[in-house]
């Protein structure tokens, strides 16, 4: 997993502080508003989450302008973020999903078509 879609960013755009919670929102698919407050709830009761936040703060990278074309795409690497594997088989099932269909629409083609049937068994 080395493309930049699938490391974690600050969200300086979405965030409200430095960006840390919008990030992890972003990386994880999980509303910000719950990370925020689940944040907040472990800050004020142990106080640590404060240095680690603003240590994360200082740490990390930018997400980078136009990271993703759009919300279908943010999806889609949340999704790998989440499970590779399962979404390799989703992929691998609709190439197959497209190529099933692609055979179908030549063997029309080439059934209904005498001629085109004719050249393509002679470039066997």
């Amino acid at each position: 997993m080395n493309s930049p879609r699938t490391r974690f960013y600050r969200d300086k755009v979405n965030g409200k502080v430095m960006g840390v919670c919008a990030g992890i929102a972003d990386y994880t698919g999980v509303d910000a508003l719950w990370i925020r407050l689940g944040f907040l709830i472990l800050a004020f009761s142990m106080g640590w989450p404060f240095f680690a936040y603003f240590v994360v703060g200082v740490l990390t990278n930018k997400k980078p302008a136009g990271l993703y074309g759009d919300r279908e795409e943010q999806q889609f690497w949340q999704r790998v973020r989440q499970s590779p594997a399962r979404t390799a088989r989703e992929v691998r099932a609709s190439f197959r999903d497209i190529d099933r269909r692609l055979a179908e629409i030549e063997s029309y083609y080439v059934n209904s078509n005498p001629r085109l049937s004719a050249e393509i068994e002679k470039l066997r």
